[in-house]
């Protein structure tokens, strides 16, 4: 999920790993999903014909599938190994696996009583009364109902948008659905999505404007904000852009919005590569050139550049670090345009700044530091190396590697979702330092560890006899 921007930092690691280890690329993500695999199996891998590996979203929609399929179930030909051998019936000789949901954002329906979380863990949308409160015996709280399974369309899901009036939920596919899908209020089980947009891969955050009936996304591979109409379906098309040196958009994943002064906050992580928007590709995909993100955005006139749709693209060696930032820009903001105030430097503290929320009673911001196990507050006319207003951590708050914001205005509660701990907690919008939550929701034994597994890809350094697995 949001943790692949730690994957791109490792990326490299990992590959010259495999490189040193076998002397070519390795197709070993058969241990993806937290499996290990013993010595014999990973030598019937790395050795012989290489299985074939396609683009993510080749198999059916379904690429975390597609890929489990490809190498665990492939078999190797008899005429590689001397006798065929059935990958798929390989027994683990050990598993490094969380059976519990984590929360990965979380959204309050102020109408309803309701909080929603997402599970990226289990592929599953929560919701539990807003009056839920786990007691430290329990095992956990069970929610009202779930959307999971095959039909949903759901895969780490990053974000969450819930209409104020009708109820619906706007969920957001961070990496290998690209798709968002929406549920109706009463949607519940394997159900499918009322409706789905083709999104660009790596999309993360979300913010609406109703006034304007505007669907802001977040693109975080990309480094770009793609907006739609609200109501958009199918292959709908994105009718603004905004990407480019000059936004200063840098792995962008949280995202709000402030309808009195009609501008979008985003949070950004840092890392950045550089593009030339170039000349468009026009007519139909040509043959051979994959599936997924190439199919979904080719010949679109406002899809983020980076995967082959413009004559010139990413530029070599462009690749960089930028510090940790919140950037602000009108709504309607297009192109290579810069922000308009930009909250940066050491003393905000920011590291990994994922959700963020705005408090238009207050003129606030509330950004879930993720790295930081912590809340910070900021004056939404906040510009350059500010110190926050105030800070929500410390044990009692039971923080623990949040990575997502909502708000209740309502009821004056501020709810965050803890992916480190497989809890969402509430507190007062005030609450500041060491300050215990209202409430939590736990769907776990209370200290239970919680492995931070999200879409995870695992290599193995043999040198350290170390797994390395970049989430």
């Amino acid at each position: 999920m949001h943790r692949s921007s730690l994957w791109r930092l490792v990326t490299v690691v990992v590959v010259a790993s495999w490189l040193v280890w076998d002397g070519r690329a390795n197709p070993a993500e058969s241990v993806l999903a937290g499996e290990s695999i013993s010595p014999e199996a990973l030598s019937d891998l790395t050795s012989g014909a290489m299985c074939e590996w396609g683009a993510p979203n080749d198999v059916g929609g379904k690429p975390v599938a597609g890929y489990l399929d490809r190498a665990a179930g492939a078999q190797a030909r008899s005429s590689d190994l001397g006798s065929t051998v059935d990958l798929s019936q390989r027994k683990p000789v050990r598993m490094i696996k969380d059976p519990y949901p984590s929360f990965s954002s979380i959204a309050v329906d102020v109408l309803n009583g309701e909080v929603i979380v997402t599970d990226e863990n289990l592929f599953n949308i929560m919701v539990y009364d807003r009056m839920t409160n786990t007691p430290p015996t329990a095992a956990n709280s069970e929610p009202k109902r779930i959307i999971g399974g095959l039909k949903t369309d759901i895969e780490f899901q990053s974000a969450l948008y819930v209409d104020p009036k009708s109820g619906d939920v706007y969920a957001v596919n961070n990496d290998t659905q690209g798709k968002m899908v929406v549920f109706s209020r009463s949607a519940r089980g394997d159900t499918e999505p009322t409706r789905t947009i083709s999104t660009p891969d790596g999309t993360f955050g979300i913010a609406v404007s109703e006034d304007h009936q505007e669907l802001m996304l977040s693109i975080q591979h990309l480094s770009a904000v793609v907006t739609f109409p609200k109501m958009a379906k199918g292959e709908d098309e994105p009718i603004r852009l905004l990407q480019g040196d000059k936004t200063k958009l840098a792995d962008p994943h949280g995202m709000a919005y402030d309808a009195k002064s009609d501008v979008i906050f985003v949070t950004n992580h840092g890392s950045v590569h550089s593009v030339r928007p170039g000349e468009r590709r026009t007519g139909p995909a040509p043959q051979g050139s994959g599936g997924g993100e190439f199919r979904r955005g080719f010949g679109k006139k406002y899809w983020p550049v980076g995967y082959n749709f413009a004559i010139e693209e990413s530029i070599p060696g462009s690749g960089r670090m930028d510090p940790p930032s919140i950037t602000v820009y009108p709504r309607a903001a297009s192109g290579d345009t810069a922000p308009i105030r930009m909250i940066v430097g050491p003393r905000t503290l920011l590291n990994w700044p994922t959700a963020v929320a705005h408090d238009p009673r207050t003129d606030e911001l509330f950004v879930a530091n993720d790295m930081g196990d912590e809340i910070l507050v900021f004056s939404a006319a906040a510009n350059g190396d500010v110190a926050p207003l105030r800070i929500l951590k410390g044990p009692k708050t039971l923080l623990k590697n949040p990575t997502g914001v909502s708000l209740d205005l309502q009821r004056d509660e501020l709810w965050v979702s803890n992916f480190g701990s497989h809890s969402a907690t509430v507190y007062n919008t005030k609450a500041s330092g060491n300050t215990a939550p209202l409430r939590i929701i736990r769907s776990a034994p209370a200290n239970e560890p919680a492995p931070l597994i999200g879409n995870t890809r695992v290599a193995f350094d043999s040198k350290r006899e170390e797994i390395l697995a970049p989430n």
